[in-house]
């Protein structure tokens, strides 16, 4: 398995495996114009030359990064390719210099395997929640926030 950035040529395959999950109400729907817009924010899970996996990252904050749409197709599932995107992800903000990453989610032990902790939605800053402004279950949001800290203030990482 490689870990790698998403290309032009990963599109319809991202867009195919956020559309599988959001037709069962498993994640947020992203339209190829988002996926386009973001792609810089993807990176992909490729066996044998075909993407089998995403996820993205995007940097919110000084200190503060959003692990989202995490999808691994499904018979590729419960093989360790979730785990590695997420740790791809936990990479990429290191280097970019974030303290902290979190996520939205509807599976949050997935998360607590790989060191995330459940926090309150409320500790997570109000540009996060905007988003959540434009979000169809806003007023009925059945996610878990999870969170990792990197580093502390002093710059020391944890491990």
């Amino acid at each position: 398995m490689k870990i790698r950035n998403a290309k032009i040529a990963d599109v319809d395959t991202i867009h195919s495996l956020i559309s599988q999950y959001a037709q069962l109400d498993r994640m947020l729907f992203r339209s190829k114009a988002y996926i386009y817009d973001n792609l810089q924010m993807f990176s992909v899970a490729e066996i044998d030359g075909k993407t089998v996996g995403c996820c993205a990252l995007q940097v919110i904050w000084s200190d503060l990064a959003e692990i989202k749409s995490l999808a691994v197709i499904d018979d590729h599932q419960k093989k360790g390719i979730g785990k590695a995107l997420i740790e791809n992800a936990v990479k990429q903000a290191k280097e970019l210099g974030v303290s902290k990453v979190f996520a939205l989610t509807l599976e949050p032990k997935f998360f607590e395997k790989l060191r995330f902790t459940i926090v309150d939605t409320e500790t997570l800053p109000m540009k996060v929640w905007s988003d959540c402004a434009r979000c169809p279950k806003q007023d009925n949001c059945d996610e878990t926030a999870v969170e990792l800290v990197l580093s502390s203030p002093q710059g020391v990482h944890r491990t």
